[in-house]
């Protein structure tokens, strides 16, 4: 089997760590964060941002239907640069392994508009994909099968062409299900190892 033409990169928990709950355990405290997100899903609304929703007004107006919580709900918001990250350095490093290769690198995020110009400044590599695509600008997301539909039109390679890594098993299962080649992430040396054996790159490559 040749290598893939392209390899699909999810952002959050593969590029960057997402794991709001941490950060709020340390706002607020475990006890008092585990009641917010038990009577508050802020899940939920994120997701709204991430089909395109306006981020403040998204949360904001969430935050408004929740008195006891109005104030934590807003950082959300306000906080997120803080909420997000930090990087996952050697995940980071095997894109740009893979673009000293010259395999294009594309993202597939479910992203919030503001959230993602966000986390360009504060991570810069986020610039060096080869094609983004964002849910909050494509107002769809995964795992709804038309955002890996979009991507398919878009560039143009067949879906058994790309490989795609994410640490959902909902949106493995989406592209597996269109015929995309996969990888399920949970740490970047396994997913070094896929790379490898997709024939992308090689073991002296990994960092």
């Amino acid at each position: 089997m040749s290598a893939p033409d392209a390899v699909v990169f999810d952002i959050g928990n593969v590029l960057i760590e997402w794991q709001p709950e941490r950060y709020f355990d340390a706002k607020i405290g475990e006890a008092r964060r585990k009641r917010l997100f038990a009577e508050v899903d802020l899940h939920e609304i994120n997701d709204r941002v991430d089909r395109g929703g306006d981020f403040r007004e998204t949360i904001y107006g969430a935050a408004e239907g929740y008195p006891e919580w109005r104030e934590e709900v807003r950082l959300w918001h306000d906080d997120w640069g803080k909420i997000a990250g930090p990087e996952i350095p050697e995940s980071v490093a095997l894109l740009r392994r893979l673009r000293d290769k010259g395999v294009p690198v594309f993202a597939l995020s479910n992203f919030g508009v503001a959230p993602f110009e966000i986390a360009r400044v504060i991570w810069p590599f986020l610039e060096e994909f080869d094609r983004a695509y964002i849910s909050g600008h494509m107002a769809m997301a995964k795992p709804d099968a038309e955002i890996y539909a979009a991507l398919e039109a878009d560039s143009g390679i067949r879906p058994d062409r790309l490989f795609f890594t994410d640490d959902r098993a909902d949106n493995i299962e989406a592209a597996q299900a269109r015929g995309w080649r996969t990888h399920h992430f949970n740490g970047p040396d396994g997913f070094g190892r896929a790379l490898v054996e997709q024939g992308l790159l090689e073991k002296g490559d990994l960092p």
